[in-house]
């Protein structure tokens, strides 16, 4: 499944430095498929294809989870337009 997580930022530099490690230490059959942050690094937007919702919050939360408030959701990929197979 897609999972969006979907992050309030509170310390951009953090954030990103933590997901960027994290990146190279991803589950065993996790895929990640967009990372985007807004311009002013206030949000932010990862989606990762994973087996569960819970799993790829307790990996984001684990690297990230200190310097933003984040939602995850499974998101409808067969209605999304542009969804990175």
């Amino acid at each position: 499944m897609h999972v969006m997580a979907v992050s309030t930022v509170s310390d951009n530099s953090k954030f990103w430095s933590g997901l960027k490690r994290a990146h190279a230490m991803l589950p065993k059959g996790a895929r990640w498929k967009v990372a985007v942050a807004s311009q002013d690094g206030a949000k932010a937007v990862n989606i990762i294809v994973h087996d569960s919702v819970d799993g790829v919050r307790d990996f984001f939360e684990t690297h990230a989870g200190a310097y933003a408030t984040t939602e995850y959701f499974e998101a409808d990929a067969a209605n999304a337009v542009g969804l990175p197979r």
